[in-house]
């Protein structure tokens, strides 16, 4: 049998309800959700770490980029053929994208959480973590990158996101569906997604902001931004990408004190070009500066935006980690 290592770091799989407030919050360790998963020894030999109980709002880039070291550490030092980490849903993907751009190794890496907690009938935590041990033991699973498992379906960690706040398939890749799935203990692949980046950050600090667009908007939250320290902007636009014509002041701002802006869509689908002209349009944005975010999402765009201002502070190179391979 393979080694796998278990990460716990919290989330709805670690909770129960409350006796006083009847509420949902963390209190089981890795030990005491193994011991609720039945037959997982009999998959891998299991090692498991407990990094914290935190609930996905409470973490941080910073704590990302901890367990990205972690990771690594425990693939190239460890000896482990693969890791699983159980994540809070609500932020899952944001941890799953950034270890994904720092993580360059063959071995499976495989996140997991479950939409309810383990006070409620039908809690998905045991299967969930059941098909993901699955996964990263699969031979077929080296060589993807970091992979997310949840409600039986595998996805690239790059394409995934949360689309509704409580069903059990919750977490869709929307542009290019599940890269595979697990029935029965065995695990099969559609196909082989290729378009992974690996950028060699430094560290990771939260100090860049998400702006959405919506109708009429000015220049003001830009602005705030700015006076107040801000690393790097992304701007979540309309459509193709293109923002209200009186936000543009904002992003000329930002780009003269050199902070780097990014452009993406608020649509769930689809990405942002510069074939609009018209003011405040893609292409004229692009033509003072702005880059384009590909089909990310506002958030994985700024965990994308965070590492590779931990790599480099060279608009042209952050443009380049953003734009490669675009068209």
């Amino acid at each position: 049998m393979k080694n796998i290592i278990i990460i716990f770091t919290g989330g709805t799989i670690s909770m129960k309800e409350s006796e006083t407030t009847h509420a949902a919050i963390p209190v089981m360790s890795g030990n005491d959700i193994l011991k609720l998963t039945p037959g997982i020894d009999k998959i891998a030999n299991i090692d498991f770490l407990n990094f914290g109980m935190f609930p996905g709002p409470h973490m941080t880039p910073e704590k990302m980029f901890e367990l990205s070291n972690i990771i690594k550490d425990k693939v190239t030092l460890g000896g482990y053929d693969g890791v699983v980490i159980t994540h809070g849903t609500d932020s899952l993907e944001e941890t799953a994208y950034l270890v994904d751009l720092t993580y360059k190794q063959s071995n499976p890496v495989v996140f997991v959480g479950s939409m309810k907690n383990s006070s409620e009938f039908g809690w998905d935590g045991p299967r969930n973590l059941m098909d993901a041990v699955n996964t990263a033991t699969a031979d077929e699973s080296y060589n993807r990158g970091v992979m997310v498992v949840m409600n039986n379906e595998i996805h690239a960690a790059s394409q995934v996101t949360k689309t509704n706040t409580h069903t059990l398939d919750t977490f869709k890749s929307v542009d290019f569906g599940p890269i595979g799935f697990v029935d029965n203990n065995k695990v099969y692949f559609y196909y082989n997604y290729t378009k992974r980046q690996y950028i060699k950050t430094k560290h990771a600090s939260s100090i860049v902001d998400i702006i959405k667009c919506g109708c009429g908007m000015n220049n003001r939250l830009i602005n705030f931004c700015v006076s107040s320290g801000t690393n790097g902007l992304i701007i979540e636009g309309m459509g193709r990408g293109n923002v209200p014509p009186k936000m543009v002041s904002g992003i000329e701002n930002a780009l003269n004190k050199n902070i780097p802006v990014v452009l993406v869509s608020r649509c769930i689908k689809g990405k942002v070009l510069d074939d609009y002209g018209y003011e405040g349009a893609g292409r004229e944005l692009r033509e003072k500066g702005v880059i384009l975010g590909d089909n990310l999402n506002s958030h994985k765009a700024r965990i994308k935006l965070i590492i590779a201002l931990g790599y480099t502070n060279r608009i042209h190179e952050i443009k380049d980690i953003f734009e490669k391979n675009y068209y």
